[in-house]
This record gives structure tokens, sequence and C-alpha cells, in this order.
């Protein structure tokens, strides 16, 4: 019984890994960031972090957005529709480029929202011309999801990782430069920072391009692209996938920068702790991530071939191995939670020793909470890549905003600024959402995918 659900392992991490180290490739442009800013001061931590908030609301909606291109491509690949597929990718491209420059407008006219937040003035001195560079690159980080899902969608996983490693390459070049001021540029901090992420996004834009107009099956996806020539059948389509795609990694995005907000009331050192915490746990969280695109392609595959028994085998191989993996981040969390926030800052910085201490006490004991949720963190973020392969969105929407914002947020609200928890109280309430939402998504999916089956072998058996 076991072995219908293992053997199904290796093909599993092989088609997951480049898109795992992709994604991961992001977060350690936010690692580097962190560990190089962290060297200024817990001041300018905060700041990036609070400036980062804005962009983590802009992004999960581009990024939820685009993955509705992901198992409308991978559909069409596996029914040899190679017109149905690129009309997809065309669409898609075309509504990520209008999402992309107007959540840079919106981020742009947000920003004074940062004083009246009731925020460390200090933090948002910093915070202000940081965000400025860091959301023009909204526009190229959106397009390039579209251009990645696409070729997500071909089972080419490998290209987005080459691109994304080209981008950290030049992210962490040019963040040495900037914010240290190395060889003869000017010292700018943490708007050093911003430099490096906008131009590295550009790259891998341009990078990932090249590669797939070079490769066969891929090649006329991205080439020839008559962006203007739309169908409203196809836009309608693709708005009814991705605008529910995009809540769902709204609401989940939504309660952790909310976290960030919460933890700036506390004070700077409490929220550079939850920054550290939530770098950490981000990096984890990515390889689920990567195994729920895995589970969106394989099983818009099998739905594109009406192999629901497969469907559900599938899925269920790689929730399995997302639990193995989940367990695994959990035990290095709870073994090392004192030991990795000490990678963000100099413990042994003497003007700074208040300061740091503070910050990696409360960033050990978020670590240890972050450990108990890495499971519910796993399964729900993989059990909606395997809805989303199905072209399930609505009912999952209406779960994540349950479970995230009437179960998950007023919990953080109430033990972090009423009781003693704290920053501890806003993590209590981010497992308290989570597990909900990994509960109720796979009640969900395992429901579907025996309606599927069931309905399959009646209009079987009619013929």
């Amino acid at each position: 019984m076991l072995a219908a659900y293992t053997k199904e392992f290796q093909f599993n991490i092989k088609l997951a890994t480049p898109v795992i180290l992709g994604m991961l490739g992001h977060t350690l442009v936010a690692f580097v960031d962190n560990i190089m800013v962290g060297q200024l001061g817990t001041a300018e931590l905060a700041a990036v972090s609070l400036g980062n908030s804005f962009m983590f609301i802009a992004m999960s909606l581009g990024i939820g957005f685009s993955t509705a291109i992901t198992p409308l491509v991978a559909e069409a690949d596996s029914e040899g529709n190679f017109k149905a597929g690129k009309s997809s990718f065309k669409h898609g491209l075309f509504l990520c480029t209008v999402l992309g420059i107007a959540l840079f407008l919106m981020v742009f006219i947000a920003k004074p929202l940062m004083y009246y937040m009731d925020q460390p003035p200090e933090v948002v001195d910093l915070a202000m011309p940081y965000l400025t560079l860091v959301a023009v690159s909204l526009v190229p980080l959106i397009v390039f999801q579209a251009f990645k899902q696409c070729s997500d969608g071909l089972s080419m996983t490998k290209y987005p990782m080459y691109a994304t490693i080209i981008a950290n390459v030049v992210n962490i070049v040019l963040n040495y430069v900037f914010i240290f001021g190395k060889w003869g540029f000017p010292q700018l901090g943490i708007v050093g920072a911003a430099v490096g992420t906008l131009a590295s996004r550009i790259i891998m834009l341009g990078y990932l391009w090249f590669l797939m107009s070079q490769h066969y099956k891929s090649r006329e996806y991205v080439l020839r692209i008559k962006l203007f020539e739309l169908s409203k059948r196809m836009l309608k389509k693709l708005l009814g996938l991705g605008f529910p795609s995009a809540l769902q990694m709204f609401f989940e995005v939504a309660i952790f920068t909310a976290a960030i907000w919460l933890s700036g009331i506390l004070g700077k050192n409490p929220q550079a702790a939850n920054q550290i915490a939530l770098n950490l746990s981000s990096m984890t969280f990515m390889v689920a991530m990567g195994f729920g695109v895995a589970a969106m392609i394989r099983v818009g595959n099998q739905k594109g071939l009406r192999r629901f028994r497969e469907l559900r085998r599938i899925a269920f191989s790689i929730f399995l191995i997302t639990i193995l993996f989940s367990m695994v981040f959990a035990i290095v969390f709870l073994i090392f939670n004192g030991e990795l926030p000490k990678i963000y800052l100099d413990e042994q910085d003497p003007e700074k020793f208040a300061d740091n201490f503070q910050v990696l006490t409360i960033a050990a004991k978020l670590l240890l909470i972050a450990a108990i949720f890495q499971i519910s963190d796993g399964v729900q973020v993989v059990v909606l890549g395997a809805l989303r392969g199905m072209q399930d969105v609505m009912i999952p929407t209406l779960i994540t905003f349950i479970a995230y914002w009437l179960i998950g947020f007023p919990i953080s609200y109430y033990l972090s600024m009423y009781t003693e928890y704290g920053s501890s109280g806003i993590w209590i309430g981010l497992l308290a959402g989570l597990t909900v939402s990994a509960l109720l998504l796979f009640i969900r999916f395992n429901i579907l995918s025996r309606r599927l089956i069931l309905k399959f072998q009646e209009e079987d058996s009619d013929d």
C-alpha cells in the first residue's frame, strides 16, 4: 500500500527540486539582504522588514494570480494542444504585465501609510527610500512569474531555477558594493539592498526569456507573441482562476504581514526578531511550495488525461513526501533555535549588545513555534497546489480566508496586544491559522478527488 506512494518520490523530487531551488532563490535574496543589513543595526533590519511587508502583499497578489497559467498550460501540454497552451500563456502574460504595473503604483501610493501605523519613527524614515526602489522591481518580478509559470506548466522547471541563480549572484555582489560602499561606489545603506534587488529581477526576467527562446518545446511560446490580440473568453477564464488564487496567497501572506506590523507596535527589536524568524521559516516554506507546484503540474496533467485514480494517488504521494521534509525542518528548528538567529546579528558587538541580545532571545522563542507549524504549513500549501491543478479555486479561497482571518489573526492580535505572550502570541495565532487551513483543504481535496473518480466510473459504465 505504502509502496504505491513512495514509488513516486523520485520523480516528484526530480520535478520539484528546480522549482524549490528557484523559490529558495527568491528567499535567498531576502536572506542576503537581512544578513548584510543586520550588520548596520536592528533599526535597519526592522526597516527592511517594514518595507518588505508592503512588498509581500503586492507580491502575493501578483504571484498568486500567475499560478493560473500553470494548470492551463500543463493540461494543454498533456493533450498536445499547442494553440491552447500558447493562448493561456499569452493572455496570462498580458494580465501579469498590467498587474505588475498596477501593484507598483499601489505600493508607491500606499508608502505614506507607514507614518500612521504606529511603527517606530526611526524605522519608518529608513524604510521609505528603500521601498521606493523595491516597488519598481515588482514589474519585472510579476512579468517573470508569467514566464516561470509557463515553463513550469511545460514541465521545464529547471529554467526558472537557472534564472534565479544568476539573479542571486547579481544581488549578492550589488548588495555588498552598494550597502557598504565598496570598490569606490557610494555607501547607500539599506537603499543599496534595494538597488541589488531591482537589478537582479530585471536580469532574472531577461535570462529566463532567453533560455525559453532557445528550447524547441518553449520557443514558439515566447517568440512572436501578439500581446494585444486578446480573447475575452480566455481573459475571463484566466481571471476566474487567477483572482481566487491571488486571494488565497494574499490571505496567507497578509497574516504574516500583519505579524510584521503587530511586532512593530511592540517595538523595533520585536520587529527585527520577527523578521529573522520569518525569513528562516520562509526558506523551509519554499520547499513545500515547490512540492505544491509539482502537485499542480502533475495533477493538471492527470486531469487532462482524465486519469482520476492516478491523480489522487500521485497527489497523496506528494503530500506524504512534503510531510517527511517538514518533519526534518521541524527538528532542525527545535535543535538550533538559539543558534540560527545569530547568523543575522553580531552577538559580540559591544555597542549593540543589549538590542542584539533581546532580538536573538525573542527570535529563538519564535522558531520553537515555527517548528511546530512546519507540518501544517507544508500540508496546506501542497494541497492548495493539487486543488489548483484540478482548477478548484473558489472553495479553497473561502477556506484560507476563514482559517487566517477569522481564526488566526484574532488570536495573534489578542495574545500579542492584551497578554504577556507578546511576539510569541503573534506566532501562536499563525500556528492556529495554518493548522485549520491544512485540515480543511485536505478534507476538500479528499472529497473532490473521490467525487471525480465516482463520476468517471459512472460515465464509463454508461458507455
